[in-house]
């Protein structure tokens, strides 16, 4: 996701992250290496060596540091960005499911009863446009048991 502009406010302490879908908020507090107290930003811009993914800011004791979207997304609870991590996660524990299995790919192809280039799209972590529905029917073929967990947030 790529990020349209950015501005920062000193006196909310933090920055206004405007993308193509969404206006999204990151406080100062979530900067790594700042120093304590309250660090003042005099510029700030988007950062075009990091493809529009992320912004570069600069403060007042000329520090810099750079902000990626995904930092952005994950402190705003983004549920598109929440799902692609799921995935991820979940695709990566197929692929440790799959080196360790006894199943050969076929059998496994032949369970799903799909195609190779499927189950290989569903093996491909930076896929992002596979199901949750598909990466459960995969683990399940592994003999995966997938519980969800709910539970409240910690403070």
């Amino acid at each position: 996701m790529r990020i349209r502009s950015v501005s920062f406010n000193n006196r909310r302490k933090g920055f206004r992250v405007r993308t193509a879908k969404s206006e999204l908020w990151y406080p100062y507090a979530k900067l790594h290496g700042t120093p304590r107290g309250a660090p003042t930003v005099v510029s700030v811009s988007v950062d075009t060596e990091l493809a529009r993914e992320g912004f570069t800011y600069r403060l007042d004791s000329g520090q810099e540091g750079s902000v990626h979207v995904e930092q952005v997304l994950e402190y705003n609870q983004d549920p598109a960005y929440l799902r692609d991590l799921l995935l991820y996660k979940l695709t990566l524990e197929a692929q440790k499911r799959i080196a360790s299995s006894r199943l050969s790919r076929r059998e496994i192809i032949r369970r799903l009863g799909t195609s190779a280039s499927q189950l290989y799209r569903l093996l491909d972590q930076t896929n992002s446009r596979k199901s949750v529905d598909q990466m459960l029917a995969l683990l399940h073929v592994l003999d995966c048991d997938v519980d969800l967990v709910v539970r409240s947030k910690s403070a």
